[in-house]
């Protein structure tokens, strides 16, 4: 039984399992605890956590306050063991010692028969965290983006509930999801046509039609359209049967379930990206919306990893209101994205959500806000981010349902996945793991051109870590696998990254590098690790404002990739090379706080600070660079970096004689 009981929905509140209220004051010791309940299990680095709710602070500041914050939280939920687990590096909450409403709704949405439906929308009390005052732009943001899920999820699960009691005729529960949709949203017209045919089945025709009145009313106000063409036919149809005996007006009949058996998943995965629904009453804006989902599918397309409906198949959907997971079962997929355009005025609003048609969970959702006179911009601008959203989303979801399967029932882009996980794990172990994943993968397919790429990268990430152990052997391997993945892949974006990247920074062919790099990224320009090794090329060819505009596009596409620190260290070095060494050691040292195995985050680290003056600071990378790398020297450094201009070099490694490394 769980030690503590969390209420996120409404207003906040904690509890012992025994009943007693636990008193946390601090706005922002309330905020912390939400953070890692909304993720319990997995661990959360510091420097995000510190970086959501004190980011107008320095690193150091923000640490020690997020430090401080987790002790009062121990001493609040006085419970032993403590549900929260943390080390220098991160902290998580412990699932099962705390029960979490959000988790509970979530799983109930999951089930999704009509009792769990009830009972999850019965959770949701009103918007996550009402009423918390921590006025952190970073955690607004956080806020502002879990609101519109849980909220998007909320009135999904409602209107499921009352289509599903509809049809079955239990018109009392109907009747309440209906009311409380519209109150989440009184121009949901779909909740106000139940109503209106709840009122006149039960000979109140003159309630229903008020109804739809002030629905009228209202879409003309706020949005300046009118109803749906569904919701007028049913006005009319009530309003003449008010001039003799009311009969009853049935309810709209369900959507047949396809006859056909389900579609088989393919072996990689699978989505639907459906028409986007258009919310503003204006036809005229179907075109953009359609719009943007072409461009979507198209951009989807691109990734060689995943199967892609066409759109001839998944617009066959439009208009119509079907279940995610009956489309999952009709369209043979994993995953289906979809969402909504409303126009008001000159601005105009895209919602996204990404949901696992398997379970009907949603995995991720956000939106975007523009103005018409940029529509074409904002198209392409939705598109990217979204793709650029999705795609680790993707991912993540894949590599969680490979690690699950027995092992023996493996095939090769299971293995694949498994690589994935362990690369992103970044110790020496795992490493060799994934090593070994990815060559099971390529015994048995032969042809799986990113199995060869990821391979390659992981010599590039053991290069960077300091564990190569023959290095003349690690880097004929590197060119062998890269150079068989460029020759597989030649429409294959991750391929061609990853191939690049080994080959730039392993080998030292900074031109095949460069040339992969900007393949991948002709192919897939919504690709974050193409950006980030772009960035890094930039860094090896003496560009780094180029770099640092090309590693701000891999943040933007992917702000929570597993690999951020590698961002981070990508745009500490190329402040060094412009000579601001304090944004580069503001950089560098995050990056290496997130993972100390990086040494090139680690050699920016020790240069900009010692080249800004900050001695002590730079000693301390210097010591923790040697422990890892005994034999690195400044001598030597040519090797470890592959720097063309030799005016890099020098800055460099006038740092690092600076902090101490030796000649």
């Amino acid at each position: 039984m769980a030690a503590v009981e969390l209420t996120l929905f409404g207003h906040f509140m904690a509890r012992l399992a025994q009943g007693a209220v636990i008193d946390i004051a601090g706005q922002k010791d309330r905020a912390l605890l939400a953070i890692l309940a909304l993720s319990p299990g997995p661990a959360q680095s510091r420097d995000k956590l510190a970086g959501l709710l004190w980011s107008d602070r320095g690193d150091r500041q923000a640490r020690d306050s997020l430090k401080h914050s987790l002790t009062r939280l121990r001493h609040s939920l006085a419970a032993d063991p403590s549900p929260i687990l943390a080390d220098r590096q991160s902290v998580r909450l412990d699932p099962a010692m705390v029960a979490v409403d959000v988790s509970e709704f979530e799983r109930l949405v999951g089930e999704g028969t009509p009792s769990a439906l009830e009972q999850a929308t019965a959770l949701y009390r009103g918007d996550l965290l009402e009423g918390i005052g921590v006025r952190d732009a970073a955690f607004e943001e956080w806020l502002l983006v879990e609101r519109q899920r849980l909220r998007h999820a909320a009135e999904e699960a409602l209107t499921r509930l009352m289509t599903q009691s509809l049809a079955a005729g239990a018109r009392e529960r109907a009747s309440t999801a209906a009311r409380r949709l519209l109150a989440l949203d009184p121009l949901r017209e779909s909740a106000c046509r139940a109503m209106m045919r709840i009122h006149a089945e039960e000979g109140q025709g003159a309630q229903a039609l008020r109804m739809y009145e002030t629905l009228r009313d209202r879409l003309h106000a706020e949005l300046g359209v009118k109803p749906e063409a569904e919701t007028v036919r049913l006005y009319e149809a009530i309003r003449a049967q008010r001039t003799g005996p009311e009969p009853a007006i049935r309810p709209a009949a369900p959507v047949e379930a396809a006859a056909a058996a389900p579609l088989p998943l393919p072996s990689k995965p699978s989505i639907a990206v459906l028409p986007f629904q258009n919310l503003s009453g204006d036809p005229e804006q179907d075109y953009f919306a359609d719009g943007i989902v072409e461009e979507i599918i198209t951009a989807l397309s691109r990734m060689r990893w995943l199967f892609v409906i066409a759109r001839n198949s998944t617009f066959t959907y439009k208009d119509r209101a079907i279940d995610v997971k009956q489309i999952g079962r009709e369209l043979g997929v994993r995953y289906v994205l979809e969402g909504s355009v409303r126009k008001s005025a000159s601005k105009v609003r895209i919602a996204g959500q990404l949901i696992d048609a398997t379970t009907g969970v949603h995995l991720w959702a956000d939106r975007f806000d523009g103005t018409l006179e940029d529509i074409f911009d904002l198209q392409e601008q939705v598109t990217s981010r979204v793709v650029g959203a999705i795609s680790p989303r993707l991912e993540q979801a894949e590599i969680e349902r490979a690690k699950s399967k027995p092992t023996g029932s493996l095939d090769a882009y299971d293995y694949y996945l498994r690589g994935i996980a362990a690369v992103h794990r970044w110790t020496r172990e795992a490493n060799d793991e994934a090593l070994s994943m990815f060559r099971l993968a390529i015994e048995l397919d032969p042809n799986f051109a990113s199995a060869y790429g990821m391979a390659a990268r992981c010599y590039s990430q053991r290069k960077v870590s300091g564990w190569m152990v023959d290095r003349e052997k690690e880097i004929a391997e590197t060119t062998r696998l890269a150079r068989r993945a460029v020759d597989l892949g030649r429409d294959d974006a991750i391929a061609l990254a990853t191939a690049g990247m080994a080959l730039g920074y392993v080998v030292g062919d900074l031109e095949a590098c460069s040339d992969f790099i900007d393949r991948a990224l002709a192919l897939n320009p919504n690709l974050a690790w193409a950006w980030l090794f772009n960035g890094w090329a930039k860094i090896w060819m003496g560009e780094p404002e180029a770099a640092l505009e090309h590693v701000a596009r891999a943040m933007r596409l992917s702000p929570h990739d597993p690999q951020f620190f590698n961002m981070q260290a990508a745009a500490g070095m190329a402040h060094l090379l412009k000579g601001r060494y304090g944004e580069a050691s503001s950089w560098a040292e995050m990056a290496v706080r997130d993972n100390p195995h990086h040494l090139l985050a680690e050699c920016a680290a020790a240069a900009s600070s010692a080249l800004a003056g900050r001695l002590p600071e730079a000693e301390r990378s210097i010591a923790r660079l040697r422990g890892f790398d005994p034999g690195l020297r400044v001598s030597n450094l040519d090797k470890f970096i592959p720097f063309r201009r030799a005016e890099d070099l020098s800055r460099l490694a006038e740092g690092l004689r600076k902090a101490g490394l030796p000649e």
